[in-house]
């Protein structure tokens, strides 16, 4: 039957207004339902046949039905290669600790130890195994935090550097607004989404706008695309294993890091990087429900197979077709 179209309580099959606007033009009727039919037909037609994520050539391939939000873009210039509802609100999950290890790594105090509170260690997993009482290089935290995606870290981050999470929090939002992050706001250091912590929220151009302003800085990059590390506790001289969750450094050749994220409320997140061919491409992903891996191989990709001329350059628009909007510093 086609597609639907709802008039009323009732619905009618898309395909009806198709025959409703043949017989209009044989003249075989023109009651006012057909007339609807056809208005409604019309309608559908034009945003069947150019959705609102498509531009000049590029075709409908580059839509991803299974992700809420995305953008693709190079880093080095405006181009945009694909995107989708980038204004979107959502629940950014663990790649929160982007915002924290860059906090952390601007700091200066890279090299101080950091003593381990009872406070960072009541969080829920994923951990680092942190006891109250251990002492950790800061620089070993966030390598925890953005590598092995530690809640522990996080926190011992924002207790360490702030004296409380609340004002660590106070210090995120404040970077985060600096950054262009307009559409975001943080409850804590981790990416915690519900309980005490409910709230932290940002969007796919947002949390693009934050990566592009961390891998200015070389040993964010240098962490961001390690697969594991060796996290030592300064008492006892112990060493603790922690890999990544970054399953594309291993699956897709080109990637560079960054980081992953996920809650039962965010569902699956990524922002990644990577580098072919003298190109370098920045990938935001946000409640992805199919693979997020093979998303992201499809995704990349396809960026680095468009033609320059086949994508937009928003260097001089304030709004266009992606609800997207260039940030300025």
């Amino acid at each position: 039957m086609g597609l639907f179209i709802t008039d009323g309580l009732r619905m009618f099959p898309y395909d009806l207004g198709l025959k409703a606007a043949e017989h209009l033009k044989r003249g075989e009727g023109t009651d006012m339902k057909q007339w609807v039919l056809v208005l409604v037909y019309f309608i559908m037609l034009s945003c069947l046949s150019r959705p609102s994520f498509a531009f000049d050539g590029v075709d409908s391939s580059m839509y991803y039905p299974d992700i809420a939000s995305y953008i693709v873009k190079e880093t080095s210039g405006s181009k945009v290669f694909m995107a989708k509802d980038t204004g979107r609100i959502i629940q950014p999950a663990s790649l929160t600790k982007i915002l924290t290890a860059l906090i952390a790594i601007e700091s200066g105090k890279l090299d101080q130890e950091v003593l381990i509170t009872k406070e960072a260690t009541l969080v829920e997993p994923t951990k680092a195994g942190l006891k109250p009482g251990d002492r950790v290089k800061l620089l070993d935290l966030v390598k925890a935090a953005m590598v092995s995606s530690s809640n522990d870290a996080a926190f011992a981050i924002a207790i360490h550097l702030s004296g409380s999470v609340e004002r660590f929090v106070t210090a995120m939002n404040f970077r985060a607004k600096k950054i262009g992050m307009k559409n975001s706001a943080f409850t804590n250091p981790a990416g915690f989404d519900k309980g005490r912590y409910a709230g932290n929220i940002s969007t796919a151009a947002d949390l693009l706008a934050l990566t592009e302003y961390a891998i200015k800085n070389r040993t964010f990059n240098d962490i961001a695309q390690m697969e594991s590390i060796l996290l030592t506790e300064l008492n006892s001289n112990r060493l603790i294993l922690l890999k990544t969750h970054n399953k594309l450094l291993a699956k897709y050749p080109y990637t560079v890091g960054i980081k992953t994220g996920f809650t039962r409320r965010a569902g699956k997140c990524l922002i990644a990087r990577a580098q072919k061919d003298n190109r370098d491409v920045l990938l935001v992903m946000l409640n992805a429900q199919g693979d997020r891996w093979l998303l992201a191989e499809d995704m990349f990709e396809k960026a680095f197979a468009l033609q320059t001329g086949k994508v937009r350059d928003y260097a001089a628009r304030e709004e266009d077709d992606f609800n997207y909007r260039p940030w300025r510093r």
